[in-house]
């Protein structure tokens, strides 16, 4: 964050300061929502919600931006939401720091973990925390940049039409990434073709001079190279600009690759379970590339990332030899299948029993119960020996179906039910998968399995923080 004197901080975001005598109080810290957790010299942004009121909060705070004074410092506007978007645009247009900016339907935290690795063994990095993505994580994202960021990595998540352009207006990018279309929350928008607009508004903010990364292996995105002027530069499978060729899993799901641009070709093995990881560190790759980064060196800090948002794909190994998978954060269909093909991969290297505790994924719309129950079928599919459903019997109906299948079902009508049939049923020959959408709360199955705080084979989470609060998709 830069130095910012109260009066000139109104005067950006177009607001006044409660009280003259604080024209003089210095913001130079970032901003924050959270009253319980201060940064000294930061700005506390106080939001109205539905049942709690930020100004109640902000006794005691450095400096305040709300819809009203309050006891502290306060510059007071009519959208403190909208304010800070324009300070963070002010900040950015002050620092001129490259912004690399991704959105999809699934990958984007996964991705922007990558990215934020490989940046930062090249020079200071800030990145969105969690998935900090909306209206609100974007602007606290860029005002934690200050004048020694070299780049600031950005998740751009969307609820509907206009929301990524919003962003973008926020903090304009200099590459844009698009990863996917999918069909998760398809039930807010309607349709993927929907979703790709909504998606593709990202590389239509775009400068000439600036690059868009986009997935080859997605029809809809890849059309997406009609909607800018920017530079195109496409990763995927063979054929792509930048592609992850030859995949390999070890006997945990951890996938080795050959990282390809051009004629030039760098060996990859990644810490982290499944054999989508390669997509996602592809697209990382293909955006450190437009910035300037030379593949051997992407390649090398590929190698090392740690996942820095816990619940995705965390591996962990009980000293009896029980695997869990507890990527229990969030669900869509193409998540749930990829979670699955990597419970599938351990069991075939390992002849572990393949357990998969699967629960509700939310926001799907109409189609709601076909979706759950051909991730059922999945499931079945891939030779899962027991399939425990939590609240979603359509996954049960959907494994049932596939014939020949010799798995077992096990129905938990609720969070505490699946726990204590896998404390009582769970073993040291198990790898025991774990995925629900985030208000299933799954993670607590896991935590029965292996404690609150496992030690974690290959993810560790640097800030401390856990999860962030669920944002935008």
């Amino acid at each position: 964050m830069i130095r910012l004197r109260l009066e000139e901080l109104a005067r950006v975001v177009g607001g006044t300061v409660a009280d003259p005598r604080h024209h003089g109080v210095v913001v130079d810290a970032p901003a924050y929502l959270d009253s319980r957790d201060p940064v000294p010299g930061g700005l506390y942004v106080a939001v109205v919600g539905e049942r709690v009121d930020g100004h109640v909060h902000a006794g005691g705070a450095h400096a305040v931006l709300g819809s009203r004074p309050t006891d502290a410092p306060t510059v007071v506007v009519d959208d403190p939401v909208v304010a800070l978007g324009r300070l963070a645009r002010h900040v950015l247009d002050g620092l001129r720091v490259p912004t690399l900016a991704m959105t999809g339907s699934q990958g984007k935290t996964g991705t922007k973990d990558y990215l934020a690795h490989v940046l930062a063994d090249h020079g200071p990095t800030v990145a969105t925390r969690g998935n900090l993505n909306n209206e609100l994580g974007v602007p606290l994202t860029a005002l934690r940049a200050d004048a020694g960021t070299e780049h600031l990595v950005v998740e751009m998540g969307a609820r509907g039409i206009g929301h990524v352009a919003y962003l973008c207006e926020v903090a304009p990018p200099t590459v844009a990434a698009v990863l996917n279309v999918g069909t998760a929350h398809i039930g807010e928008f309607g349709s993927a073709e929907a979703i790709a607009v909504a998606k593709g508004e990202i590389v239509e903010a775009l400068p000439a001079a600036g690059t868009a990364v986009l997935n080859a292996d997605d029809p809809l995105v890849a059309a997406m190279a009609s909607r800018t002027r920017a530079r195109v530069l496409t990763f995927g499978g063979p054929g792509a600009d930048v592609s992850g060729l030859d995949v390999e899993l070890d006997d945990l799901g951890r996938p080795a690759f050959v990282l390809a641009h051009g004629e030039d070709r760098a060996a990859v093995r990644l810490a982290q379970v499944g054999a989508h990881q390669v997509a996602n560190a592809t697209a990382a790759a293909a955006m450190a590339l437009a910035v300037g980064v030379p593949l051997e060196a992407v390649a090398s800090s590929l190698a090392t990332a740690r996942a820095a948002s816990r619940w995705r794909m965390e591996l962990t190994e009980r000293e009896d030899g029980l695997v869990v998978l507890n990527d229990a954060y969030n669900a869509n269909p193409a998540s749930m299948v990829a979670a699955l093909d990597a419970l599938a991969a351990i069991r075939r290297r390992t002849g572990r029993r393949a357990v998969a505790v699967l629960g509700e994924m939310l926001e799907l719309g109409p189609g709601a119960e076909q979706a759950h129950r051909d991730v059922g079928r999945a499931a079945a599919e891939r030779g899962t020996d027991v399939l425990l459903v939590v609240g979603a019997p359509a996954l049960a109906d959907g494994a049932r179906e596939v014939a020949g299948w010799a798995g077992e079902v096990v129905l938990a009508e609720s969070r505490d039910e699946a726990t204590a049939w896998v404390r009582e049923n769970a073993g040291a020959r198990d790898a025991v998968l774990v995925k629900a959408s985030r208000g299933a709360a799954l993670e607590e199955v896991a935590a029965a399995l292996v404690g609150p705080d496992p030690a974690v084979v290959g993810t560790h989470d640097p800030t401390g923080e856990g999860p962030a609060p669920m944002s935008a998709r």
